[in-house]
């Protein structure tokens, strides 16, 4: 993710519990060890892995529990991923994403 969103996010909302993955996840981790560092640590992950994430997800949930996975597709431009992400921030509760993959609004 590009950690303009982050910033942006947090200049928006400074109450926003939101982590970015520098310095936790690699680049290049596989997509069944991403999702078991978020779950793991009980983080919704918000990915623009949209190619492989949603197959993925749906395997590693038949499983274990999951607080959930946020797509984003590559093209969505930063102020439309801010926004979107603010959107379910205020409105989406955890159980609206447990174990599901919803794509930011």
């Amino acid at each position: 993710m590009n950690p303009r969103i982050g910033r942006g996010l947090r200049r928006r909302e400074p109450a926003i519990d939101f982590c970015e993955a520098v310095g936790v996840i690699a680049d290049g981790t596989p997509d069944p060890e991403v999702l078991k560092i978020a779950a793991d640590a009980g983080r919704v992950l918000v990915s623009r892995d949209i190619s492989t994430m949603f197959d993925q997800f749906a395997e590693f949930i038949t499983s274990r529990e999951s607080p959930g996975v946020l797509l984003i597709p590559s093209e969505r431009p930063i102020g439309a991923v801010i926004e979107g992400l603010l959107k379910v921030w205020l409105t989406w509760s955890a159980s609206d994403l447990r174990n599901q993959v919803r794509w930011i609004p």
